[in-house]
């Protein structure tokens, strides 16, 4: 029998996928946990800045979404560039990059600066966790995959645990020291490991099971026969040109723009919130608004485990965006409430991130090959827009209300939308299997 045959044993390729996941994951979880924390942190920094640049509330969700706006622009063309140029260049570049921006915020003195900044800060970040998950699809076979990317993934939560009480005590601890206020040495103390983790990715990071030389020949083909197994029982796109012509993509797109609308919200305005329900020690307010990121940890990952045990994707993303809508409709209801309007959140956001996470295997069990970092990237494209109107909308109501529920409400309506079309994408693929039947 060969080493080939021998290590399809389910011990032993579950043993080399192990060793694969300690010598990939971290790396990843820590680039991702500073990316969501470099794209969040504004939301902290927002309880000084506000104040000492006199921002209103509509500049500032507007700047905080104007990310997005950079991102989206380029994200196609650093998706497509991938697979030429290889992950370990890309990631370092996109780290590096973002990086030195993320902590020049420390000099934005006016709105167009800060603007200007947050748009350069989403344009070097274009492209980096869609193409994490074209990444991850060299590595990883479907009976894997919703679970890979769970645990990249669950880095954003674990950013908001970290973040929250990190940047808190950051804000209020360094006020003053050097003449920098509180909120401007945030930016630069979390911002500069970037770089430090972009010359890591490029030192360490092997492009593809075939480049890993950690990994035996008869390792490395089987790490390919795994991922071979990516054809799904659904209609596969293998051209960028078909991705781009095909409906269920603009579907999946359009969802998950719904999905992205209401995380991205909460994420930018969570320390917002919290405080109008009476939280106004910084501090406490940090650890409070890790709260949900707790839950939502612990929930992507259970998602991502059990959406793989059974194999089963759309209702795994759909039904808890279907849950965060009730909870987010509700919440305006305990307005005044500090304990009920926490929990509404936190296990509406924990709801939102579980159908994020197990969203993610749909595509990347439908797109294959070279195309796949492109209609990964165009997918996130369209949808990740969702990241600039959902905080943008939430400033409008709360300038035009100043109140915050009407801009709830209307991300109830966002994670309802969701759901609708995560389960409509089924009949998109029926409706494809039968034109080519």
């Amino acid at each position: 029998m060969s080493t080939i045959q021998i290590q399809r044993g389910g011990d032993a390729v579950s043993a080399l996928y192990s060793r694969i996941n300690w010598r990939l994951l971290p790396l990843l979880i820590a680039c991702y946990m500073f990316a969501y924390l470099d794209r969040v942190n504004v939301g902290f920094a927002k309880l000084q800045m506000q104040s000492d640049l006199g921002f209103s509330d509509a500049a500032y969700g507007v700047g905080a979404g104007i990310f997005f706006i950079g991102y989206v622009l380029f994200e196609i063309p650093s998706n497509l560039m991938l697979p030429k140029i290889g992950a370990r260049l890309t990631f370092s570049r996109i780290l590096v990059l973002w990086g030195i921006t993320s902590a020049c915020m420390l000099f934005v003195r006016n709105v167009p600066a800060f603007y200007a900044m947050r748009f350069l800060l989403g344009v070097f970040e274009a492209g980096f966790a869609p193409g994490m998950i074209y990444y991850l699809s060299r590595w990883y076979g479907p009976k894997r995959m919703a679970r890979a990317i769970a645990l990249v993934f669950v880095a954003g939560p674990i950013g908001g645990v970290v973040g929250g009480p990190l940047s808190a005590w950051l804000i209020s601890s360094l006020a003053g020291v050097g003449g920098l206020a509180g909120w401007q040495w945030m930016f630069l103390v979390e911002g500069l490991p970037c770089i430090a983790l972009g010359a890591l990715v490029w030192c360490v990071l092997a492009n593809r099971p075939a480049d890993a030389r950690w990994l035996t020949p008869d390792e490395q083909r089987l790490v390919e026969a795994e991922v071979g197994a990516h054809a799904s029982h659904e209609h596969r796109i293998d051209s960028f040109r078909e991705v781009a012509r095909n409906p269920r993509v603009y579907l999946l797109a359009l969802a998950y723009f719904c999905i992205i609308f209401p995380i991205y919200a909460i994420s930018f305005w969570l320390p917002t919130l919290l405080r109008d329900q009476g939280v106004n020690d910084t501090i406490r307010l940090g650890w409070y608004a890790a709260i949900p990121y707790v839950a939502a940890a612990i929930a992507m990952y259970a998602a991502g485990r059990r959406s793989d045990k059974v194999g089963e994707r759309r209702y795994h993303s759909a039904l808890p965006a279907l849950a965060a809508a009730a909870l987010l409709a509700i919440t305006p209801y305990a307005s005044g409430n500090l304990v009920a309007t926490l929990a509404l959140l936190t296990l509406a956001t924990a709801c939102m991130w579980m159908a994020y996470t197990v969203f993610w295997a749909i595509p990347a069990e439908t797109i294959s090959g070279p195309a796949a970092a492109g209609g990964i990237a165009l997918i996130n494209t369209i949808g990740l827009s969702g990241g600039f109107w959902g905080p943008a909308a939430l400033g409008w109501v709360k300038s035009a209300t100043g109140s915050t529920n009407g801009g709830l409400l209307l991300m109830a309506c966002m994670a309802a939308l969701s759901c609708v079309l995560i389960l409509a994408s089924k009949r998109t693929v029926a409706a494809a299997k039968a034109r080519t039947a």
